[in-house]
């Protein structure tokens, strides 16, 4: 069969290797969709010091079961199937705790495991210990199932800066996630959504889609006056940096509404983790700060669920469709900014 497999910054390489077997406690599925996300470009360019090469990349995964290992009970061949990425021990204290999310014992598809680009893939007992591998509703495509993965981890974030009716949102970054953040956000009953972005084509193609209610772009002048402006001085409930940029996590803080939630979606670069808060700010206007890290294995299922119900749609987000030779030129539209969702098709 052919993979897609990572060796090291700058190598993926296309090869053909033997079909895997579904040992005990395993399920072998065929990859039907694999999409890909800024994470996947980060480990193409830089590597990841969780991932020991040569390892098949690639973690939004949907497809089908064609063979189940002994003692797996509850799956099907034939049965549509969703993988989860991030995998918890559950069995850890802050499992335990409920707090899947930041098991430190974390470990993921396509890190420590063969992922998704590939024809065929094993889903290891680890994934089905914690209930990882959700059946696909019916009306789903697989494709869309490939998107429940980013989706269950902005409805992670969301849940944490607690969005809900009425509330003014503000998402900086109108990729992928941002766009998500934008339907999730309505769907979850806010009044307004602001979607903030530095790249004009950018957020013209990402507003043709989602259409917030309205858009700031800082090629027009100053983040925070704009925002300001537009919610008459007032600022937003709930304010998502779906970016990895340390100014729109600072611009934040200027934007916020008395009480605002503050989301910090996108980690920083490792090389400049740091920013400048403002401490007064969070003190007299009685601010919350809250970090998102990925999704556990119910925010998955919620996440199909939520594609199933229309509540957030998710078929549109996706501009490119590639077969599994087409992976290096994936991360290469990725990288030019010049999509929103793109999917590999093995």
């Amino acid at each position: 069969m052919k993979v897609a497999r990572f060796y090291g910054p700058g190598d993926i390489r296309i090869e053909e290797v033997p079909e895997p077997t579904a040992g005990a406690g395993e399920v072998k599925i065929r990859v039907r969709n694999c999409s890909t996300c800024g994470t996947d470009l980060k480990i193409f360019r830089f590597g990841h010091y969780r991932i020991e090469p040569p390892r098949v990349m690639g973690h939004e995964i949907a497809g089908e079961i064609v063979e189940v290992g002994d003692g797996v009970t509850g799956h099907a061949i034939g049965e549509r199937v969703q993988v989860i990425a991030a995998i918890p021990d559950g069995t850890c204290e802050e499992c335990t705790r409920g707090r899947q999310t930041v098991c430190r014992n974390q470990e993921s598809m396509g890190y420590q495991y063969e992922g998704g680009f590939a024809e065929y893939m094993i889903v290891p007992r680890s994934v089905l210990a914690v209930d990882g591998l959700n059946r696909i509703p019916d009306g789903v495509g697989f494709d869309e199932a490939s998107v429940a993965e980013p989706l269950a981890c902005v409805l992670n974030g969301q849940e944490l800066a607690r969005v809900g009716e009425g509330d003014v949102v503000v998402v900086f970054g109108a990729g992928p996630i941002g766009c998500l953040h934008v339907r999730l956000a309505r769907s979850r009953g806010a009044a307004r959504v602001i979607l903030v972005e530095l790249n004009r084509e950018r957020l013209e193609l990402a507003a043709g889609l989602v259409h917030p209610d309205e858009t700031v772009c800082a090629e027009d002048g100053d983040v925070v006056e704009q925002v300001l402006k537009l919610t008459d001085s007032r600022g937003a409930d709930v304010v998502i940096t779906a970016a990895a940029a340390g100014a729109a996590q600072e611009q934040a803080l200027r934007i916020a509404a008395p009480q605002g939630r503050i989301s910090f979606f996108g980690g920083l670069p490792k090389d400049k983790p740091t920013i400048t808060v403002d401490s007064n700010l969070v003190h007299y206007s009685e601010l919350t700060i809250v970090g998102a890290n990925g999704s556990s294995p119910a925010h998955n299922a919620r996440a199909l669920e939520l594609i199933a119900s229309g509540a957030v749609p998710v078929k549109d987000l996706i501009t490119h469709r590639l077969p599994l030779d087409g992976v290096l030129e994936a991360l290469d539209v990725v990288a030019r900014g010049e999509a929103i969702k793109v999917t590999i098709e093995p």
